[in-house]
């Protein structure tokens, strides 16, 4: 892999040097029937505030698992994890509940959007399951809806849009929450070519702003506009690239 960002993205915004991540030996084994399967092996890993993170792997390494994990979707067996000052690792199933509404935002290669309802009610849906739905909040729905450059498309619903543009009503619907975090999972992974860098470009605005983003992506391509990528194996780090 390209170990220098393109020229064009060497003017994003650095991260601080303020951790908003901090894992530490990070376990995780499931049981399949008598099979213990060791998903992670030990993982330690620091991110700071405004990072630009990219995960890598081949199928089996690891990188779901630990996506899973920092999206508070699942524990480790052992291990620590720190999402700002909050050990989230020793939290029940409701924290962890609160802690995905109210710190992290999720951009899934799916898109996962609820068919039934428009653009604005789409984004509108992380502020819906905290009981925020005054008109200052839909009114913040339709800032970010402008934001990813869809405010003229406030009504239409998913089956109405491109892939590039559902996917940019799950980016707005990410930022609902004003997220510690964005977690996107494969995120151009069904766009074609210019669809995806139109999606990486909003990425990098988001990023140049000051949000920290942490993407699984198998593309060298889409991972070069990270400012740092690790690669995974059987569990473990083995490898970590700074782009910049």
């Amino acid at each position: 892999m390209n170990t220098t960002a393109p020229s064009k993205e060497k003017t994003n915004r650095s991260s601080n040097d303020e951790p908003i991540i901090r894992i530490e030996d990070m376990r995780k084994t499931y049981q399949m029937g008598t099979i213990q399967v060791h998903a992670l092996q030990g993982v330690s890993l620091t991110i700071n505030e405004g990072a630009y993170l990219a995960i890598m792997g081949s199928s089996g390494s690891g990188k779901s698992t630990l996506l899973n994990m920092l999206g508070c979707l699942d524990r480790p067996t052992s291990g620590n994890y720190f999402l700002g000052d909050t050990n989230v690792a020793q939290l029940d199933d409701d924290q962890l509940s609160d802690i995905r509404g109210q710190r992290i935002g999720f951009v899934f290669q799916s898109y996962n959007l609820i068919d039934q309802l428009t653009v604005l009610e789409n984004i509108h849906v992380p502020l819906f399951y905290q009981g925020k739905d005054s008109p200052e909040h839909f009114e913040r729905c339709k800032e970010l809806a402008v934001r990813v450059g869809l405010g003229k498309r406030l009504d239409h619903r998913p089956a109405e849009l491109s892939g590039g543009q559902q996917q940019r009503v799950a980016i707005a619907r990410s930022l609902a929450n004003d997220p510690l975090v964005i977690l996107a999972d494969e995120p151009t992974g069904n766009l074609d070519s210019q669809t995806e860098e139109e999606i990486l470009q909003l990425l990098d605005e988001l990023h140049e702003s000051g949000k920290t983003i942490i993407m699984v992506t198998h593309d060298d391509h889409v991972a070069d506009r990270a400012e740092r990528v690790i690669h995974l194996k059987d569990g473990l780090i083995y490898r970590e690239v700074q782009n910049r």
